[in-house]
């Protein structure tokens, strides 16, 4: 499964670290995503979503 959140889209962006002598390497950002139980299409399935979804309730979570 991809490192991707299933509600927004959210993924991994990419860049570069730049030291104090302004060597550059690249680097990654990857979302915090949390694997939750959550209701879709009236039944309960596991899926990955980003924190941002689920502090922002775009997300019905499985009892």
């Amino acid at each position: 499964m991809a490192r991707v959140c299933a509600i927004c889209g959210k993924g991994v962006s990419t860049g570069m670290n730049v030291s104090h002598s302004h060597i550059r390497t690249k680097r990654t950002w990857k979302p915090n995503l949390q694997r939750v139980r959550a209701v879709v299409n009236g039944t309960p399935t596991r899926i990955k979503v980003c924190t941002r979804c689920l502090r922002s309730g775009k997300v019905q979570r499985a009892i």
